[in-house]
């Protein structure tokens, strides 16, 4: 691989970890079945990560820039200027290449509270993931209050790779946060099997309550609140390696994430309560490494799996509920950040699920995926600034 695409934000170090004989990589089935196009033709960011409505009603979009800044626009083809909500840019490192301004979450009573929650890494604190509460501005709901933050928590990163980023508020009003492993390759320190530690899970905490002098609640109702000994009460679901983003199904609550693989395979999983994903002990279906152990429980498959010749850092995308396209009503569209390839992933009346490439080459580098509030689907290109809207493919 060329250097300029390891450098690239968001791609795993590819160093070859792997002891096991590893299964031939067959190609994904290609059926073309959706296509993207301008969403918003006067609009340009600097490094998009996610965009995201508030939930308020408002008929806005947020934008999340890497540097520190979080933007808001009408969402309105025509739409000639966005504003900026929130600058923290002095307060954001980017040393590392997947280091930033990494998530956004609206507080689900936003219209009511006005609070919404980010995370990002600390320029303060060295290799530091923070997730710290905001408020609006009482004067102006498209300025937020800078001097409201509230840090939640503060996440120790032994590298500055495999920060995670997602946070978003699930069907139950909790806040649910994915952090990556730690960084370097291969899990040199074990996060992904160790449950007392919060590095390689994704997390469920609510925002309202405190439990002792946490920040934050710990759900009564989270899997490892009474067991294992020792185990973090905080982790829902854990052994990933480094999820870069997840979604939650509107009509089902199903929660989809797509974790970036090591060297041979990217991944996609349906993450259950209490779930181990299996890494590093394996990488998608296959054995990773024989010198470590599934620490608690089994490891759970993927949904699906593509090789490295086909993308080298998955996106994690979601299940279509919007109105428009009836055709994809139900399937989870998800991309590759490099090669610019989108699946998607339906399933059957027997309840089997079938991948297939959707869309070779969306000529963008994949940064996320994001929804409005009718559920419409789009993409943000990393390199190009752009926000893509996601149609099916024309006859």
């Amino acid at each position: 691989m060329k250097l300029s695409a390891l450098a690239a934000f968001g791609l795993a170090l590819l160093a070859p970890f792997s002891t096991a004989c590893g299964q031939t990589q067959e190609p994904s089935k290609v059926e073309p079945s959706i296509e993207v196009e301008r969403a918003f033709p006067n609009l340009k960011f600097k490094r998009p990560l996610f965009l995201t409505p508030a939930g308020d009603g408002s008929g806005r979009l947020f934008v999340i820039e890497k540097m520190g800044v979080i933007r808001v626009f009408e969402d309105k083809q025509d739409v000639g200027t966005s504003k900026v909500f929130l600058d923290i840019n002095e307060q954001v490192s980017v040393k590392g290449n997947e280091e930033g301004l990494l998530g956004i979450a609206f507080h689900p009573q936003y219209a009511e509270n006005g609070k919404f929650y980010v995370h990002y890494s600390s320029s303060v604190k060295t290799k530091v993931g923070i997730l710290s509460e905001f408020q609006v501005s009482k004067d102006d709901p498209d300025k937020a209050d800078p001097a409201s933050a509230r840090v939640l928590i503060e996440q120790k990163q032994p590298w500055r790779n495999h920060n995670g980023g997602m946070i978003e508020f699930g069907p139950d009003n909790m806040l649910y946060w994915a952090l990556g492993d730690g960084g370097a390759g291969g899990d040199p320190k074990g996060s992904g099997q160790d449950l007392t530690s919060l590095l390689g899970t994704i997390l469920r905490i609510d925002v309202d309550t405190r439990t002792g002098d946490l920040e934050y609640g710990i759900p009564k109702d989270n899997p490892f609140v009474n067991e294992p000994e020792g185990a973090r009460g905080e982790i829902f679901a854990f052994g990933l390696r480094n999820v870069w983003r997840f979604s939650f199904d509107r009509k089902t609550g199903e929660l989809w994430a797509a974790d970036v693989g090591q060297g041979r395979w990217e991944e996609v999983d349906l993450i259950t309560s209490g779930g181990n994903y299996g890494w590093k002990v394996r990488e998608g279906f296959e054995v990773f490494t024989d010198k470590a152990e599934i620490s608690f429980g089994k490891a759970i498959d993927p949904i699906a799996v593509y090789g490295r010749k086909e993308g080298i850092s998955i996106t994690g995308g979601y299940v279509y509920r919007g109105e428009r396209f009836p055709s994809l009503q139900g399937s989870y569209i998800y991309g590759d950040y490099q090669s610019g390839n989108v699946w998607r992933i339906t399933k059957d009346d027997a309840g089997q699920y079938h991948n297939a490439m959707a869309l070779q080459d969306a000529g963008i580098r994949i940064a996320s995926f994001g929804e409005d509030s009718k559920g419409e689907l789009y993409v943000l290109g990393y390199d190009s600034g752009t926000i893509m809207r996601v149609v099916p493919k024309k006859p």
